[in-house]
């Protein structure tokens, strides 16, 4: 076990779970050390006291919405309290005249821009963000299989029923509709869509993280706290570094300038979320070594819950033939589910889908290499003529939106806690 202390002598919190220490002279994460260096030329080794910095934030939560919701919802009227956010979220704070002091803090912490903001950046970042268009969502659903190894991540989704069984497809298509909302034009401003949906996560992680963590299955000495800023952080990191080198195997021309944009977008979608860690990469190498340092702290210690986690998923988008009407939404539905299985196949190491006993796509996990001429030459083609980039946006925000509306139907997201563990 790694110990540490602070500045002041204070020792350092550690999960037991967090096992870079233990890891970084096993043959898998030298293997990667290797390969790191030889394709981006730099050592991906954080210095020391950032890695402890970043290990004992798995202790960290958000101290600002837990007061929130402890006072308006647990301590008080929980009806009044969800309207009293909703009036807010509206119409504003001004609008609520009874608003306790834990409320006022929480929007006014919103409202202060934080000294490192660059709004057009975040706008940029957006920008690159939509590019992707609706098949982002399915990578970022497979390449997450990757971290169900650690318990930190899958209990929060096992015992609230999180992406597990039949709840897999509806919980995944309200992340989607979360990732769009954020990520729309205008969407963080006071009162955007974006501005409003996360603060709505925000809330409805206090809740699961109020109730997880007094469930006689959550090990706080292992795992640190549930849905903790260290586990935001790799998610929030997963958003922009795996999307900017990864998918351009699929095509797309992602410059460091855009995966900056990326990083810096997703950091303030973070922010308003509470995701406020005490150390985040300011640079794409330092995105990069982050990856690294959360590669090789892995435990890998889930289980049958992280497998039954990954299957789930694989099967999510499965088509139930008899839900559907005519021959043209069998055959989207089958399309849909054969580009689900591809990303998955492509994207997820075969060690995780032998362990989780994922089969091979076939044909279609070659759907990311096969589209990728057109993709590389779309975005070759708005490099060269920057009048093409709003015709191209415009079509990509289309068909995010067109992918959710086709999934969820008439179905909005409701960014709600569940109201009952299932075990």
């Amino acid at each position: 076990m790694h110990s540490a202390s602070s500045t002041t002598g204070e020792p350092i919190r550690i999960p037991g779970e967090f096992h870079y220490w233990q890891n970084r002279d096993k043959p898998h994460v030298k293997r990667a050390r290797l390969l790191f260096k030889t394709l981006f030329r730099f050592d991906p080794e954080l210095p020391q006291d950032v890695i402890e910095t970043y290990a004992s934030s798995f202790y960290t939560a958000d101290p600002v919405a837990e007061d929130f919701v402890d006072e308006v919802y647990l301590k008080g009227d929980p009806v009044k309290g969800r309207a009293m956010l909703d009036k807010a979220l509206e119409e504003g704070i001004d609008a609520v005249p009874d608003a306790p002091a834990s409320m006022k803090r929480l929007f006014a912490e919103r409202e202060i821009a934080p000294e490192w903001l660059d709004q057009e950046k975040v706008a940029y970042g957006a920008k690159i963000f939509r590019r992707y268009g609706p098949e982002l969502f399915t990578f970022f659903g497979a390449i997450t299989l990757e971290g169900y190894s650690n318990n930190s991540v899958v209990k929060p989704l096992i015992l609230t029923g999180a992406y597990a069984g039949g709840t897999t497809k509806t919980r995944f298509l309200e992340t989607a509709a979360f990732w769009n909302d954020v990520s729309e034009l205008d969407a963080l401003v006071p009162g955007g869509a974006g501005w409003k949906t996360s603060m709505r996560v925000r809330i409805m992680h206090v809740f699961v993280r109020r109730r997880l963590i007094n469930h006689p299955e959550w090990n706080e000495r292992e795992w640190g706290v549930p849905i903790s800023q260290g586990d935001a952080l790799i998610t929030l990191m997963a958003g922009c570094i795996a999307p900017g080198f990864v998918l351009r195997l699929a095509g797309f021309r992602t410059s460091e300038k855009d995966i900056e944009a990326l990083m810096h977008f997703w950091r303030y979608v973070g922010y308003l979320m509470g995701v406020q860690p005490p150390w985040f990469p300011s640079t794409v190498k330092e995105g990069l070594q982050f990856s690294f340092l959360a590669y090789a702290a892995g435990a890998n210690q889930a289980g049958e819950d992280g497998t039954n986690l990954c299957s789930s998923f694989n099967d999510a988008f499965a088509p139930k033939e008899e839900q559907l009407k005519g021959w043209r939404q069998k055959l989207q539905a089958r399309l849909d589910h054969g580009v689900h299985r591809g990303f998955v196949s492509f994207f997820v190491s075969p060690a995780t889908r032998q362990q989780s006993g994922i089969p091979f796509a076939g044909l279609w996990a070659a759907l990311p290499l096969a589209s990728a001429p057109a993709v590389f030459a779309t975005e070759t083609l708005v490099r060269r003529f920057p009048r093409l980039d709003e015709a191209v946006d415009k079509l990509a925000r289309r068909r995010r939106q067109s992918w959710l509306d086709r999934h969820m139907g008439k179905r909005k997201a409701e960014y709600t806690a569940v109201a009952h563990f299932t075990r």
